[in-house]
């Protein structure tokens, strides 16, 4: 793995950490404990903003990681290094728009999804590129 594409995992770590703080912030804000997930809308959003970021973080992480794989270097890490930072702000796009109002989070989960698609279909295409190619 290039150490771009290892940079970009561990920021996407950290920003959902943030937003497992951001749930905390919320529920401290709200005086909602847990168990207790719903009664305060900032609560439920941040509390969707975090399960949502880890809905797609597996997608995002074995993209990313096998479009690093299987495109060419010395290019493909700085490619891929380089949608992941877009996924991010697509991500960040999202907390912030969906935090807001949830009607505003469209923009964001839109560029954090094309994103994953173009490292969806690039470590796909470069897999059955290096099957055809190399036969490995």
């Amino acid at each position: 793995m290039d150490a771009p594409v290892a940079i970009v995992a561990l920021l996407a770590m950290l920003f959902y950490f943030y937003t497992i703080m951001n749930v905390g912030r919320a529920r401290g804000a709200s005086g909602i404990h847990p168990p207790m997930m719903t009664g305060h809308p900032q609560l439920e959003r941040a509390v969707r903003v975090q399960s949502n970021t880890l809905e797609w973080l597996p997608i995002f992480l074995v993209c990313l990681f096998l479009f690093d794989r299987f495109i060419p270097k010395p290019y493909g890490g700085w490619i891929a290094a380089a949608f992941g930072l877009v996924w991010i702000g697509g991500r960040f796009m999202y907390m912030t728009g969906y935090m807001a109002d949830p009607n505003k989070r469209g923009p964001g989960f839109a560029v954090q999804a094309l994103s994953c698609a173009v490292l969806l279909l690039g470590a796909f295409g470069g897999a059955i590129w290096a099957l055809i190619a190399h036969g490995s």
